[in-house]
């Protein structure tokens, strides 16, 4: 069956979400138009809103609607400590976890030279620009453990010690409660590889 354009449209909207495949979008579209237009008024509104209101701080890249996020702009967090990540979600997770109190640099993803996401892309100019601003110690690399992943943290990491600062990566292993015989070759392989002295 083939739907009208503005429902086919809306549908194409929807599979731009994460996670979202044709016929989840489907389903949603349908759901929003037969039972909640009232909630669909109101997420228009909302995503209206954001889009108008929500930007990039000026100097981590994190999403808000102030010049500086509160991170940036909290004294109470630690200057001299730099975590970079590919998103905003992984500020949320690491946030979460209430193990770090620096600051952050968000890439906003990962080098990807086939989809032409390059240096330039992921804010490179501004995250040498804060690297020579001077006041960082050391910068935690928590890019994702896949193969882009790993190649943004070595091109970080090559940016980081030209001007003399440490660059550390964050561990990658077996997670805390998990038994040994369930855990995948190559996370036990990293687990191995980035074993402390007790």
């Amino acid at each position: 069956m083939q739907h009208s354009p503005a429902l086919a449209a809306l549908i194409e909207s929807l599979r731009t979400l994460p996670g979202v495949g044709p016929k989840s979008a489907q389903r949603m579209a349908f759901h929003l138009l037969q039972d909640a237009r009232p909630a669909a008024q109101a997420m228009v509104a909302s995503l209206e809103h954001a889009l108008a209101c929500v930007g990039r701080c000026r100097q981590c890249r994190m999403l808000t609607e102030s010049e500086l996020c509160d991170i940036c702009a909290s004294p109470q967090r630690d200057a001299g400590l730099l975590c970079v990540v590919e998103s905003p979600a992984d500020v949320v997770a690491i946030e979460q976890s209430g193990g770090y109190r620096g600051r952050y640099f968000v890439l906003m993803g990962h080098l990807s030279p086939l989809d032409g996401i390059g240096p330039e892309q992921l804010g490179g100019a501004e995250f040498d620009a804060l690297l020579a601003a001077g006041g960082i110690r050391e910068v935690i690399l928590a890019t994702n453990s896949t193969v882009e992943g790993e190649a943004t943290a070595h091109f970080l990491s090559q940016l980081v010690r030209q001007r003399g600062l440490r660059a550390s990566r964050i561990a990658h292993g077996v997670p805390v409660g998990g038994e040994l015989e369930y855990i995948d070759g190559g996370t036990l392989a990293h687990a191995l590889a980035g074993r402390q002295a007790l």
